[in-house]
């Protein structure tokens, strides 16, 4: 799309195609095509990052909130002013606009609490369906996991941390014959194998992740003072150390929003913009089950105003159900040493509206480092004609902050002491230990726990032991109101449900 450089109301200055030294046309992401989705790819190297950051600026300039993680400790440099690199400002001047150096509103998050505010997730909120991917299961050990799940939301057990699920499983194992009934076999062997891969996750220091309070995913749809959107960065450096919590942590997050945020259809602008960082781990290994719900989100969840944007080294990373849904594309250079490399180069060829003027599967192996193929959405939602375009500079910091700077940064959040301190309240573990400890009779898998709490009120109102001095309207009077209470408490359990990734709907 052609236009003027510079500031452009709606749109968001991506480069410039450059011929015989001059500008020949500028391009430009508009605003309200941003939530049709977007893929940034290339070798290491080739300038994927610049170009992750130069939208999330342009975003965030445009009102709309960013998700990103930093995988290299690069990216924090966003709360910072631009230094003036040389290469900046020869691109600036290249491609005909000005460089003016910007800071961006930024808050840092982390799942370990070091760098950033801490993320958290309850086991319940997470689901099934990501946990058993988290834990690397097999079809069978997911099955027992979601009896384990069903059993709990039907007994009214919440699953917070870890050592909720640990009470759940055991007792899950202990009354595998009262679960059998209803739900189909329940193996010790199986139960055994996920507390084991539960020792692994902590291991990761994967426990620090579940828990309270938990995240608030409204917490990232915030502006500053005047107006920009709110550049959220998780610290991944450590976590991908971890790249299975990693991938995963990411998919609950992008759950969250799903499940959370209202229809709204197509905005001016996006309402957040979530950038996934090294996707390729969100789709290895992935069982088929999960990546249709994968599919489904990302198919969806552009009506309730998010753009998910796809940052990768090699387009055959994303399947290719996914890889259609993405409209935006930026295709930094591709290096074809190997016949896989080189059905790469041709595969993100091909999926560019042809240019005959170039050719597109050469220009890919020989782009230079902030040079790409560009082809962004039109007015009407067509790609436009792909184009060798030259990446504009982004405006803050490009690399990482100190120490001191990121304190400055943290002092000043708008969430300095809402997430900081981690709260244990009475959930599945406590309860179960204190059935134990009482000699109550296992519940039975149609919700004897959540009954039992309501039935322990209604004998405290009429007297649990005193039945034999009870008058016949006395006893007819409490039979009313406990079936009520079995009513109320089979309508309570119906409420929990599970929405597309397996987390609790809301």
């Amino acid at each position: 799309m052609s236009g003027t450089p510079g500031t452009t109301p709606g749109k968001i200055l991506v480069g410039a195609t450059v011929k015989e030294g001059k500008p020949r046309d500028y391009r430009y992401l508009t605003l309200a095509l941003g939530n049709r989705h977007g893929l940034i790819a290339g070798a290491t190297g080739g300038g994927k990052t610049v170009s992750l950051q130069l939208l999330a600026e342009g975003f965030s300039n445009a009102g709309a909130s960013v998700f990103l993680a930093d995988v290299k400790g690069d990216l924090a440099g966003l709360s910072q002013p631009g230094d003036g690199k040389p290469a900046f400002i020869a691109r600036a001047k290249e491609i005909g606009v000005s460089y003016e150096p910007d800071r961006f509103p930024v808050v840092f998050w982390d799942v370990f609490g070091e760098q950033g505010h801490p993320v958290r997730a309850s086991i319940s909120a997470m689901g099934p369906l990501l946990l058993s991917r988290l834990l690397d299961l097999n079809d069978t050990q997911e099955g027992v996991l979601n009896v384990v799940f069903k059993a709990a939301d039907e007994q009214g057990l919440l699953l917070l941390d870890l050592k909720d699920l640990r009470a759940m499983l055991a007792h899950v194992a202990e009354n595998a014959a009262t679960y059998r009934a209803k739900y189909g076999n329940v193996a010790s062997a199986s139960v055994g194998a996920i507390q084991r891969q539960l020792l692994v996750l902590e291991s990761q220091g994967g426990e620090k992740f579940f828990g309270e309070p938990a995240l608030d995913i409204l917490d990232f749809l915030r502006v500053d003072r005047d107006g920009r959107g709110v550049i959220n960065i998780v610290a991944a450096d450590r976590l991908m150390r971890a790249p299975r919590i990693y991938a995963t942590f990411l998919l609950w997050m992008l759950s969250e929003l799903f499940e959370t945020l209202p229809e709204v259809g197509d905005l001016d602008k996006p309402k957040l913009v979530f950038f996934f960082d090294e996707a390729h781990l969100l789709f290895n290994d992935t069982p088929k089950a999960l990546l249709a719900a994968i599919e489904q989100v990302v198919r969806l969840i552009r009506s309730k105003g998010v753009g998910v944007y796809f940052v990768t080294q090699n387009p055959l990373d994303v399947p290719d159900t996914v890889l259609g849904q993405l409209g935006n594309r930026i295709q930094h250079a591709l290096r074809a040493f190997t016949p896989r490399d080189q059905k790469a180069v041709r595969a993100a060829a091909e999926t560019f509206r042809d240019n005959p003027q170039i050719d597109e599967a050469d220009v890919i192996m020989h782009l230079g480092v902030g040079e790409a193929l560009v082809s962004m959405l039109d007015a009407k939602g067509t790609p436009e004609i792909v184009e060798r375009t030259l990446i504009a500079p982004p405006s803050a910091r490009v690399g990482p902050i100190s120490v001191d700077e990121r304190a400055a940064i943290m002092a000043a959040s708008p969430f300095a002491g809402k997430y900081d301190t981690m709260i244990d309240r009475e959930s599945a573990f406590e309860k179960l230990e204190a059935r134990a400890g009482k000699g109550e009779a296992a519940s039975d898998a149609a919700g004897g726990g959540l009954l039992g709490t309501l039935g322990g009120i209604l004998g405290g109102i009429f007297g649990k032991g005193d039945r034999k001095r009870m008058s016949p309207a006395e006893l007819a009077a409490r039979a009313a109101i406990q079936s009520a209470a079995r009513s109320a408490g089979t309508q309570i359990a119906r409420q929990i449900l599970r929405g597309v990734l397996g987390g609790m709907s809301k």
